[in-house]
Parts: structure tokens; sequence; C-alpha cells
């Protein structure tokens, strides 16, 4: 790296850093004063408040990224065009493309530090984030599906009509064991209770008032009695309803727990996609933007930087907007979630092309 490089890529650096810790900061005073009366309500002590936002800085810091890195380019190359120091080093022969490569180089680094943090590292604090929010902002909520099926085996399939979370039990309960598209047993229970061992770690199911129907050829077996204890795989959280679980769990656990809800049919496993499509989609979106940003701030502007800095914030916010507009169709299901997530960047990349043929050399 030359003597130019090293210095804009350090005043990039520098001033992402400080884009991120200023627009941090006023996310954390918005969250604090949008829920300082849950915190009254529920007499928090500021030392505890104060370890929430430990973990909810980093957390908002990391999902901001592709737009406070976006921002910072807009901000110090705008800067830098008014002293017209870009001027003075496209003059000096440098190409255009050659300007732009420590800022690619500075978007590369943040790109993979951040697609580190929040493959592996956030996810681990966003969990007593998840936790204090539900303990005191948002609550827990209750499993209120209805007529609840779900794979449990190769071969099970379990069906409740009901379950309660506040005492692990769920009602009218079913599980068939169907092999070759025959069904061969059939165990029906009133009421299925969760009895956890004496550490509370793991458990068995206990069936009330069981039927069980086996079936063999034209044979069948019918036995009943009044309680069973048996192991299903299925477990009382399972049940639990945790806004945000995704966000809760690393690349390698995303992975599991998808494979893990393909296996058992679940209908909700979209969210946990589109996270997992998402981590791979925000570095290299950081990465466009800061391309973007270079060349939307490079033209010295006879109305300051103040005006390019907005032109920023406007296409900021437009890449937010279609961001979200592309991921609510594919929550309901008119769009690919793999194509959802990408298709911002698609287009932002064909825009940034075009863009970058329309600068002065």
């Amino acid at each position: 790296m030359k003597i130019l490089d090293r210095y804009i890529l350090k005043r990039f650096l520098i001033t992402f850093v400080f884009v991120v810790m200023l627009l941090t900061a006023i996310s954390s005073v918005l969250h604090f004063v949008e829920n300082n009366d849950a915190y009254l309500k529920n007499n928090l002590s500021t030392l505890k408040i104060l370890e929430y936002y430990l973990y909810y800085a980093p957390y908002i810091a990391n999902y901001l990224t592709p737009i406070t890195v976006f921002i910072a380019t807009v901000f110090m190359t705008s800067k830098l065009a008014s002293h017209t120091e870009i001027i003075a080093m496209l003059s000096s022969g440098m190409s255009f493309m050659r300007l732009m490569r420590p800022y690619i180089l500075g978007g590369m680094l943040i790109a993979g530090v951040s697609f580190l943090l929040q493959g592996w590292i956030i996810p681990i604090a966003n969990k007593p984030r998840v936790e204090f929010e539900i303990a005191y902002i948002d609550g827990e909520r209750m499993f209120g599906q209805t007529n609840f099926h779900v794979k449990v085996g190769p071969e099970s399939y379990v069906y409740m009509q009901s379950y309660s979370n506040v005492i692990s039990t769920g009602f009218k309960f079913s599980i068939e064991t169907i092999q070759d598209n025959q069904l061969i047993e059939k165990v029906t229970a009133e009421r299925i209770i969760w009895t956890p061992d004496s550490t509370g770690e793991s458990g068995t199911w206990r069936l009330i008032d069981w039927r069980k129907r086996r079936f063999d050829n034209m044979h069948e077996d019918f036995t009943v009695g009044r309680e069973l204890d048996t192991l299903i795989n299925l477990f009382p959280d399972d049940f639990k309803i945790i806004e945000n679980k995704q966000e809760m769990l690393t690349l390698p656990e995303l992975d599991e727990y998808i494979a893990l809800l393909k296996s058992r049919g679940a209908d909700n496993i979209l969210p946990f996609v589109l996270e997992k499509y998402s981590r791979f989609m925000a570095p290299f979106a950081a990465i466009i933007l800061t391309c973007m940003g270079v060349i939307v701030s490079a033209k010295k502007s006879r109305r300051g930087s103040g005006a390019q800095v907005a032109i920023g914030f406007g296409f900021a916010a437009l890449f937010i907007i279609f961001f979200l507009i592309s991921k609510n169709f594919a929550e309901g299901g008119s769009m690919s979630p793999l194509l959802a997530v990408w298709l911002p960047n698609i287009v932002f990349t064909f825009i940034t092309v075009g863009m970058y043929y329309t600068v002065p050399r």
C-alpha cells in the first residue's frame, strides 16, 4: 500500500467507527426512552439496564453496518472532494478505479469482521439480550396454535389439539407410526404431561388415559391404560414462542435448527432461512454500498458536502425500503427467500456499475 492508500483507508475506517458509534448511541437512547416505562414498572436497577445495553449496542451496530459504511463513505469522500483533494489525485494521472481501491479494501475488511461477528459472536450476546426483552419488555408469548401437527421421527407423526406452556401439558394427543404409506401403530391420550427428571434438564412425557392400536395386516391389537411414560423427540422448549430466536443462533446452530424444522415439516421455518441468507448478504451489501458511496460523493458540489451527505442518507433509506419490501414478498410466499434477500444487492450492483460510467474522469 502506498501512502495515499493508507491515508484514505485510515480516514475511511475512523469515519466508519465514528458513524457507527454515533448511530448506535442515538438508537440506544431512543430505545431507552421508548421502553423506560417498562424499566420503571419492573423496578430495574441502573446496573441491570446498562448491562442490557452492553448487549444491545453490538447487535444494533452490526445490524446497521451496511448503512453506516455507506454514510461513512459519503461523508468522508465528500470532505475530500470539497477540499479538491480528489481533483488533485485524478489530475496526477490516477484512475478513478485506482482511487476506489483503498475504499474497496476497507469495505472488504469491514464486511469480513461483520460476517464473523454476526455469524458466531453476536448471536451469543443476543441470548441475554432477548431473554431480557422477554422478561421485562415484550413478555413471554403463549403457544396459541391449535390442531398442531409435527413430524418427530422418520416414521412418527404427532398431533395435539392444543398445548399449555404454563403447565407443560398437551390435550387430545396422538402419535402415529406410518411405514410404506400404511398405518402401523396409533397411540392416543386425553392429555400428555411433561415430567422432568431430578436435574430438570431432561424428562419424559406421561400419557393420561391412553389407548394404543397396533395393526398387523388384518389383525389389530388394542390396549388401554391410565398412565404411561414414554420418550418422544419433542420437548417443552419446542412450544416456547421466542421472538427473534433466529438471532440467538450461530451459523452452525442455525443450519442445525433449519434441518430439524425441515425434518419435522414445521411451518415456521421461513424466518430462520431469511436470517441465514441475510447473514451472507449483509457483508456484500457493505462492499456494494461502499463503492456506490464513493461514486455518489466523489464529485465536488457547489452546494457543499452537506447536500452529498443528504443524498447518501436518501440512498441508504432507499436500500432499506427495497430490502423490507422484498422481504415482505418472501414472507408472503410470492418470492423465493434467496432471491428476496439478494435482490437489493443485485439491483444496487447494477445501479452502482451504471453510475460508475457516468463519473467524470
